[in-house]
């Protein structure tokens, strides 16, 4: 049987992976935006979780706006709107991040400090745009935030967004990685298809949208980077939280 590669990249989405943007921050944002612009709609915590499969936040407004009596008739209309709402939607996300109201989920930090520490490549993965990401690092690691990471692949660079695999086929390419030298971590069923559409295992942590959902073919899956307890398949014995060592271990025997 082949030897696993060793793992030489962590590879980290955004939102529901680093923190519970899309809840604590995209939401309220959205709502705000509607309202700021005069647009008649606001969308619940349950409407918004059904829109997220949907992935892409203009993707998501076109995709409502098919069952929105007040949006306008004319696609190339709706996608003007678009344009404005999403705008505005991210000038107030920022300000909303600026502002402490959307935390790092317990346990992100201190996985990023013992990669840091071991020297192991980061990268940020995400369909977000980035605008969004520089907001919320920024706001928790400060101007130099970038530093942390040896390759950033937003929604500019990868236009088509998970659950196709394109930006972690960029972000490979970019590290000069095999996909089996990667390990990812996501908290979406798209994010995982995206992970393993070009063969990067991937490790989900379980997120407030996503909390119900399966996830077939993830290398191993659990409620927090912080808990040791829980995950499937379980962590080392006497584990305390999901280190660099854990993940390592998964990586190498596959789960």
């Amino acid at each position: 049987m082949a030897r696993t590669p060793a793992l030489k990249a962590l590879f980290w989405d955004v939102d529901g992976t680093l923190a519970e943007t899309e809840r604590d921050g995209h939401l309220r944002a959205f709502n705000q935006a509607f309202a700021n612009l005069g647009i008649p709609w606001q969308w619940s915590e349950g409407r918004y979780g059904d829109l997220l499969r949907v992935t892409g936040g203009r993707e998501r407004l076109l995709h409502d706006m098919q069952v929105q009596p007040a949006a306008p008739p004319d696609q190339l209309e709706r996608v003007a709107l678009v344009e404005a709402i999403h705008r505005e939607k991210n000038a107030l996300y920022a300000d909303i991040v600026r502002a402490g109201a959307v935390p790092l989920r317990a346990g992100v930090r201190e996985l990023i400090g013992d990669c840091g520490a071991a020297g192991l490549a980061m990268g940020i993965v995400t369909t977000t745009s980035s605008s969004n990401v520089e907001a919320l690092l920024a706001a928790h690691f400060g101007a130099q935030w970038q530093s942390l990471f040896a390759v950033l692949v937003c929604a500019e660079e990868a236009p088509k967004k998970k659950p196709d695999p394109l930006a972690y086929r960029i972000a490979l390419a970019r590290l000069g990685l095999q996909a089996a030298e990667a390990l990812a971590i996501e908290d979406s069923p798209a994010g995982v298809a995206a992970a393993g559409g070009c063969g990067v295992p991937v490790l989900v942590t379980r997120s407030h949208y996503f909390g119900g959902q399966t996830f077939p073919g993830a290398l191993a899956t659990g409620e927090s980077l912080c808990d040791a307890t829980g995950w499937l398949p379980a962590t080392r014995e006497g584990a305390r939280r999901v280190d660099l060592p854990q993940l390592e271990r998964w990586h190498s025997h596959g789960g």
